[in-house]
């Protein structure tokens, strides 16, 4: 049986990071800073599936991704710190004693257990995207104004994270884990685990995306990008299936932020600003919008091509970033993966689009 260049290139970027990754660096051939900083750039993949399931396929900007995740951040960021401070034989975060709080602020409660802060780590990105979403699609804001709304909520939040009167470690944010389930962070074993972890959610979450936007409900949001009024003359209810992704982007942002934490070591406000929500879409942008492989090529790439750039000459990054930008407008409008795409059908290589529109398998 001879395989599709597509499903080719998904086992070879499987094997890749599952096997030759991790073999290597219990060989010692791949630095323990090489896996966490991979692990960290597949919490950005996570997220960034979540930007292209409600932009790319529904055509709805949302400006407060970065928002998202660093709720699921915190939500794990809490227990992590909990945990640090009972081993430390301490009843109170340290930031907490330097701001006079003599007793846990209520909404830290359920966070001493780790299935509690699990959850939360979904299910509070989910639900304050709900509560967000119903109202701005339920008003039929759209378009630019979406965009506007949604990046205001951003540097609202962000504003608010900065206080110390929110008992989230104001400006700092929360820091000083230990560890995780038992283990420590700090040891290689530990973060090896994480990577795996965050690869193997990675590859869930493209699953469940993949089932999403190929099922009915999927082809219902691509008919809301391309005609939502067309889509409101018929029997399917535009707000629902609006709100349905909205949340669940969040809940990936969640997930990706609740997988970060760990592996970084720190959660601050600067993580859910404008300029982190905006670097999330060029992502997505970059990679090929509508697409979820490019999310995860654009997340990749881009992280990859930061880390090297920020080393050689940091203060250059936003210009190559914006040049970048501009060239894929430009010139190919569906990202590096288009770009590769039409590589491909030029030396003969069918695309999925292209098998489906000939008929052949």
């Amino acid at each position: 049986m001879q395989l599709k260049p597509a499903k080719l290139i998904n086992i070879l970027f499987i094997l890749f990071f599952a096997v030759v990754l991790p073999v290597g660096n219990m060989l010692g051939l791949v630095s323990v800073n090489s896996i966490s900083l991979w692990g960290r750039y597949f919490c950005f993949a996570i997220a960034a599936l979540g930007i292209d399931l409600i932009w790319g396929y529904t055509g709805i900007m949302s400006m407060c991704q970065a928002f998202f995740f660093c709720l699921g951040g915190y939500c794990m960021g809490m227990h992590l710190l909990l945990k640090a401070t009972a081993l430390q034989q301490q009843l109170l975060p340290e930031f907490m004693t330097w701001n006079d709080i003599t007793t846990l602020p209520w909404f830290w409660e359920p966070f001493h257990g780790f299935v509690p802060a699990l959850v939360l780590s979904l299910l509070v990105p989910a639900a304050v995207a709900f509560v967000i979403g119903y109202f701005i699609f339920r008003s039929r804001i759209k378009g630019v104004y979406m965009a506007i709304i949604t990046q205001a909520l951003a540097l609202s939040m962000y504003l608010l994270f900065l206080r110390n009167e929110t008992n989230l470690g104001g400006t700092n944010g929360l820091t000083n884990f230990k560890t995780l389930l038992g283990f420590e962070l700090h040891k290689p074993g530990t973060k090896l685990g994480l990577y795996l972890v965050t690869l193997a959610m990675l590859c869930v979450a493209y699953g469940c995306c993949y089932k999403i936007v190929h099922s009915k409900f999927g082809k219902v949001l691509q008919a809301i990008r391309d005609s939502e009024p067309r889509v409101g003359y018929t029997a399917y209810r535009v707000l629902h299936y609006k709100l349905a992704a909205f949340v669940v982007a969040a809940a990936l942002g969640g997930l990706a932020g609740m997988l970060y934490v760990p592996q970084t070591g720190i959660i601050t406000p600067g993580r859910m600003d404008v300029k982190a929500s905006v670097e999330m879409l060029m992502w997505v942008a970059l990679g090929g919008r509508g697409n979820l492989k490019g999310a995860v090529i654009g997340a990749l790439l881009v992280n990859c091509v930061y880390s090297y750039c920020t080393s050689v000459f940091p203060q250059g990054w936003l210009f190559i970033l914006g040049m970048l930008y501009i060239l894929t407008v430009l010139y190919f409008d569906k990202g590096f993966l288009g770009l590769f795409e039409k590589i491909g059908s030029k030396i003969g290589i069918k695309t999925n689009s292209e098998r489906y529109a000939t008929g052949s398998k």
